[in-house]
């Protein structure tokens, strides 16, 4: 019998696989299972997220969000769907430091914060900016987590050498789950820290930086079954199940539910950041890689999410909480493609990064390039998609003449996803068709991930062939 299809005898669940995606924004908890030969999602919860303030840093409520990841879980036990396991992603390169007693120092302060200010140029007094490309293949973000540590290694020394243990985001919440401390490789490579030749912790890079070596755990792969659930939070939820790591970076997870039979797909996980790229067996860590800012992310199966990272719609995400009032996304599209501003801004620019005021600064951007200003929250709209549709061209240009391909369509997975408008744009500026879909690439990865190690799904082909079937996927034409 196939693997992906034992499910369907009488009809019932094989099992249900629980992903709990968490994103900037908000997270929610995903059931799936199989049903002929299809994967069946359902949400059972969801709850905020975001940015806090506190003691002058600007941090991330992970007590907070424990709370909620419990929480859902003993939604699962109301409603008497236990999950067979339960797995874990988020965004990158945030961490948590924790004590010889396993308790937390300090806050989990979120990448947005303004501490690495400045920490790039002490990283490269320890390892210049070129060589640290060539051992790891890592697309400079100021916020990686090798400018965090030196962060703190500059500013709170104290808390590094108190510090036994450092945790990747999803890590720690699999930790307070499993009270297993271990480190999951896809996750891990977006902090800048990772050979992409052995796969683990480059040692040399981290003693040469001046980080404690003992904090950084063992790298384990997507899939790794890690044990069950603490007797604290087995008693709190109801049940007790298995703690799958899955793809526990979201990208890494969203690239597992590329609907794609090729191995040469190009995609955008599109969210609040737009990551742009395609899958390589082998990382380019060559100066023509890195003058193009391209990245060399872990993916499933010690392959490379070979992209790059692009704003994405963090700026419409910040532009709606302005000045968009109750309006949803998808009238915020409808109201942009009506206008006719011709005017583009860098997406990429750090000016966007975390602006006092989103909208001020795409103003003042227009402004100071001598185009037509933006104004009202449609105009405004429009230059941020339009821009977006740009620079996704230019990246296109920029994957072809790394890789040598020329590619025929692309795959648009995420929340982005439907974005209509945006998808419009991206096919007419690419000269490329856009395949839009599926919306919940994420979640869907993580639990395809789950189901692959329970055997479920037979492999990653398996898996994407599975997602093909299971949800709608929108085409645009290129005009």
């Amino acid at each position: 019998m196939n693997p992906e299809d034992k499910n369907s005898q009488n009809g019932a669940p094989a099992g249900y696989y629980l992903a709990i995606d968490i994103g900037a924004s908000s997270g929610r908890h995903i059931l799936a299972h199989l049903e002929d030969g299809r994967m069946v999602l359902e949400e059972v919860h969801r709850f905020p997220n975001g940015m806090v303030e506190k003691d002058g840093e600007m941090v991330w409520d992970v007590d907070e969000l424990f709370a909620q990841i419990k929480l859902g879980m003993k939604k699962c036990a109301k409603l008497g769907k236990i999950p067979v396991s339960v797995g874990v992603d988020t965004w990158g390169v945030d961490f948590v430091l924790l004590d010889k007693e396993g308790k937390r120092i300090g806050n989990a302060v979120a990448y947005r914060d303004g501490r690495t200010r400045g920490m790039d140029e002490e990283v490269y007094k320890l390892m210049p900016e070129d060589e640290l490309y060539a051992r790891t293949g890592i697309q400079k973000a100021i916020f990686n987590t090798i400018y965090q540590l030196m962060a703190l290694k500059t500013k709170k020394p104290e808390q590094l050498e108190k510090a036994q243990t450092l945790l990747m985001m999803p890590d720690y919440f699999h930790y307070l789950l499993s009270g297993v401390a271990v480190t999951e490789y896809t996750e891990a490579t977006t902090g800048q820290l990772i050979s992409p030749q052995t796969k683990v912790w480059d040692m040399e890079l981290i003693d040469r930086l001046g980080y404690p070596r003992h904090i950084f755990q063992k790298i384990v792969v997507p899939g790794t079954e890690i044990g069950s659930l603490v007797e604290a939070v087995r008693e709190e939820v109801g049940f007790d199940c298995q703690v799958v790591v899955p793809a526990s970076h979201d990208t890494g997870s969203a690239v597992i539910a590329v609907p794609t039979d090729s191995d040469d797909a190009l995609y955008i996980s599109s969210g609040t950041w737009s990551l742009m790229g395609t899958e390589l067996m082998k990382a380019d860590c060559s100066p023509e890689s890195k003058a193009n800012n391209l990245t060399n992310e872990g993916g499933y199966d010690y392959r490379f999410r070979y992209l790059k990272n692009i704003m994405g719609l963090w700026m419409i995400q910040s532009v709606k909480k302005e000045i968009g009032g109750e309006l949803g996304f998808g009238e915020i599209c409808e109201m942009a493609s009506k206008c006719d501003i011709a005017s583009i801004v860098d997406c990429n620019d750090d000016r966007f990064l975390a602006p006092a005021n989103m909208t001020q600064e795409v103003r003042q951007a227009c402004r100071e390039s001598g185009q037509q200003v933006p104004e009202g929250l449609a105009e405004v709209a429009s230059v941020i998609y339009n821009s977006l549709a740009k620079c996704y061209a230019a990246t296109i240009k920029e994957v072809e003449s790394m890789t040598g391909k020329k590619y025929d369509r692309i795959h648009i997975v995420g929340g982005g996803s439907n974005a209509e408008y945006l998808n419009r744009l991206t096919a007419k500026a690419t000269g490329i068709p856009v395949y839009a879909g599926p919306t919940e690439a994420t979640a869907i990865g993580n639990v395809a991930a789950q189901m692959m190690t329970a055997g479920e799904l037979a492999d990653l082909k398996a898996a994407r062939a599975c997602v093909f079937r299971s949800f709608p996927i929108q085409q645009y034409a290129c005009e």
